[in-house]
């Protein structure tokens, strides 16, 4: 019974936060980003692959590693861009003004806060990693101040008029005039005022502000537990939160990994339970959020054909613990329904993990580097035998279990707007 107030709740819950317009368009931009980042995962698979002598390979042959490599930049990397269009277009559509205007005021408000380098040899050039997952916070944002903008003038008629014997594709072109000077003198003043900071540019702004809570913190439970915490809340903003926290955490749990090899060598106890492998193969089953456990619910617990789907195409990149497809597929990016499972999923694990070590149920974990695209129970065998295995097993049932509720209210809810979508076509082919 109690179970049922919950669904019952959280259903409510989630319908009241998608009629939301700008989740919404949140939402629909990563849909259109999906296919892209799916294919993307795909080839990047193919540049870690765990085979002995295979990245000595790709060294002697750059040519094949481009090959791989660059698809995965071309989506990755700018993946900020195709969500940007996709957020516009949703945005435009709810106000019922032009798309193709709202998205180009979009885009040149997002362009305008990016930092312009100058190199001996291509000129002026954007650097591409704003694009990426690390820029796409500030691009939301200013995404949907420029089409609000753009929706402010249209309504309130800040705009030139043209004679009704004029075009109408003319006509719309000139109505963006006033509203595109707005959001260029905006933005560019927006840049302005960064570039006479020390930060410099608005992205840099976001980083440095997140990174200080990083600061000081070592390899125990505590701040183990902070930083896991502080990863997955920042993820869930559309902020790269594993960029930011590895640029400060690396070094120090790379220097926990090092100091277990040495321990190992020498054939005397390891000293640290938490290090590099700790977070990357037992924290991270799936990639972050442990979304292992979520993809094999999409694919063998879906009932709705959307989350069938995105089951089947994520399975084989969460396998190899990537799981882009998965955060912004799902999505769970910006949705609150599913940002509660993988907050607590992220951190569990965490603290799951630490506690099996310290009371002996699994031997510490050697800092042995492995690729990190080694699938789970795998690695696990590898780092600590078959306890090692055991755990990622337990690991992955249990997050499957924090999921699963808030699962169920997607899937619901996925197959009500497909049920609802088909009854339209139906109507429309009898009418």
């Amino acid at each position: 019974m109690t179970d049922n107030k919950f669904m019952v709740w959280l259903s409510q819950f989630a319908a009241k936060l998608q009629a939301n317009r700008y989740l919404s368009a949140i939402k629909e931009g990563f849909f259109g980003s999906t296919p892209l980042l799916i294919a993307g995962s795909i080839f990047l698979l193919f540049t870690s692959l765990p085979f002995t002598g295979y990245s000595a390979f790709l060294t002697a042959h750059p040519n094949v590693m481009n090959f791989f490599y660059i698809p995965y930049q071309m989506t990755f990397n700018i993946m900020s861009i195709y969500v940007v269009i996709g957020m516009a277009r949703s945005l435009s559509k709810y106000y019922k003004v032009d798309s193709k205007m709202g998205i180009c005021l979009a885009l040149v408000a997002v362009f305008l806060l990016m930092p312009l380098y100058k190199t001996d040899d291509y000129g002026r050039v954007l650097p591409i990693t704003n694009f990426s997952a690390q820029g796409l916070f500030v691009a939301m944002i200013a995404t949907v101040i420029a089409v609000e903008i753009y929706r402010f003038c249209i309504q309130k008629k800040l705009t030139i008029k043209m004679p009704d014997s004029v075009p109408e594709a003319v006509t719309t072109a000139f109505a963006a005039v006033i509203p595109a000077f707005i959001v260029i003198l905006l933005f560019n003043s927006i840049r302005l005022m960064f570039s006479v900071t020390s930060f410099g540019t608005a992205q840099a702004f976001i980083f440095s502000l997140l990174q200080q809570p990083l600061q000081s913190l070592g390899g125990t439970l505590p701040a183990t537990i902070a930083v896991l915490l502080l990863e997955s809340v920042i993820w869930c903003f559309g902020i790269h939160g594993s960029s930011i926290v590895s640029s400060v955490m690396n070094p120090i749990w790379y220097s926990l990994s090092a100091e277990n090899v040495d321990a190992l060598a020498a054939g005397t106890a390891m000293p640290n339970i938490v290090n590099f492998n700790f977070i990357a193969f037992f924290v991270k089953l799936g990639g972050v959020g442990a979304t292992l456990s979520l993809t094999l619910l999409c694919l063998f617990k879906a009932k709705s054909d959307r989350y069938k789907s995105l089951g089947k195409l994520g399975i084989g990149a969460s396998l190899f613990n990537i799981n882009e497809p998965i955060l912004f597929g799902f999505p769970i990016v910006l949705n609150p329904t599913m940002m509660i499972p993988f907050i607590i999923s992220n951190v569990m694990v965490g603290v799951v993990t630490y506690v099996s070590i310290a009371c002996g149920l699994v031997p510490y974990i050697s800092g042995v580097t492995l690729p990190y695209t080694i699938p789970a129970v795998i690695s696990g065998f590898i780092l600590c035998g078959w306890r090692g295995a055991l755990l990622q097993i337990v690991l992955i049932v249990m997050t499957g279990f924090i999921y699963y509720p808030f699962f169920r209210t997607c899937d619901k809810m996925a197959c009500e707007e497909e049920k609802n979508i088909e009854m339209q076509k139906s109507e429309m082919q009898e009418a």
